[in-house]
């Protein structure tokens, strides 16, 4: 089902590029069965290939940006689908300044089968990230998650890092991380790389 408009954070050492709200540190994927993000080295850009050694992000859920009283599940509501996952606030400047970017990824790859998904961090005041998403004709789902419940399920994802954004394939595994300020440019050929490929379970 298509949902229309309406990740315990972990102390990292060392410094993350510029473009970020707030620091962290190389990733790479552990555990036998779900995506966990640990230290980088200073990179902010991680790929995970080839397809098989992905890993799938556990169940994504929470309140609804746009009406805390329905629930949004990344898993349920976009199955099948390539997920552009964004952890954002409104009170962010990069954040603000890449919700174009996102905007316009979302308008070229809805119709594909690709959707932006975002987890709104540290906004208490729920209308403040409302009133953006209205200002800015954001059309994209968000998660409203003030206390970090939502992106917990990113194990060991470092809710002060914001912007990130994560790439899920079809089958919600993490295919790439982005820990700083994105563009449309820059996600675009990662995108429908993924929207292209053949799912590898047999």
């Amino acid at each position: 089902m298509r949902v229309k408009p309406a990740l315990a954070a972990l102390f990292l050492s060392g410094a993350l590029a510029t473009g970020a709200c707030a620091t962290g540190s190389d990733a790479v994927v552990t555990g036998p069965e779900t995506f966990e993000f640990v230290s980088p080295d200073g990179k902010t850009e991680i790929r995970y290939d080839p397809p098989s050694e992905r890993k799938p992000v556990a169940p994504i859920t929470g309140p609804d940006l746009q009406d805390p009283d329905r629930t949004l599940n990344v898993q349920e509501d976009f199955a099948g689908e390539v997920v552009i996952l964004n952890l954002w606030g409104q009170w962010c400047g990069p954040c603000r300044a890449e919700s174009d970017d996102l905007q316009r990824l979302q308008e070229e790859f809805e119709p594909q089968g690709a959707t932006v998904f975002g987890i709104n961090l540290r906004d208490p005041n729920r209308q403040k990230p409302v009133d953006f998403v209205a200002d800015n004709g954001i059309t994209f789902p968000s998660i409203w998650d003030p206390s970090n419940a939502a992106v917990a399920a990113l194990r060991g994802f470092p809710t002060s890092v914001v912007p990130a954004t994560l790439i899920l394939d079809k089958e919600h595994r993490v295919a790439a991380v982005y820990l700083a300020e994105i563009t449309d440019d820059k996600l675009r050929d990662t995108v429908a790389a993924l929207i292209a490929e053949e799912d590898d379970t047999a």
